[in-house]
C-alpha cells in the first residue's frame, strides 16, 4: 500500500470514528435529558402531594 493510499485510509477511518463518537455523545445526552425530565416530574409530583397532605 502506497503512502498516499495509507494516509487516505487513515483519514477516512478517523472521520468514521469521529462520526461514531458524535452519535454516541448525542445518544448519551438524550438519555441524560430524558432521565432528568422524568426525575424532575416525579419530584414536582411528590412536592405537590406533600403540600396537599401537609395542609
Amino acid at each position: 500500500m502506497g503512502p498516499e493510499l495509507h494516509f487516505q485510509v487513515m483519514v477516512n477511518r478517523n472521520a468514521e470514528l469521529r462520526e461514531e463518537a458524535a452519535q454516541h455523545r448525542l445518544a448519551r445526552e438524550a438519555e441524560a435529558v430524558r432521565k432528568s425530565r422524568s426525575e424532575g416530574a416525579r419530584r414536582r409530583g411528590l412536592r405537590f402531594f406533600g403540600k396537599t397532605l401537609a395542609a
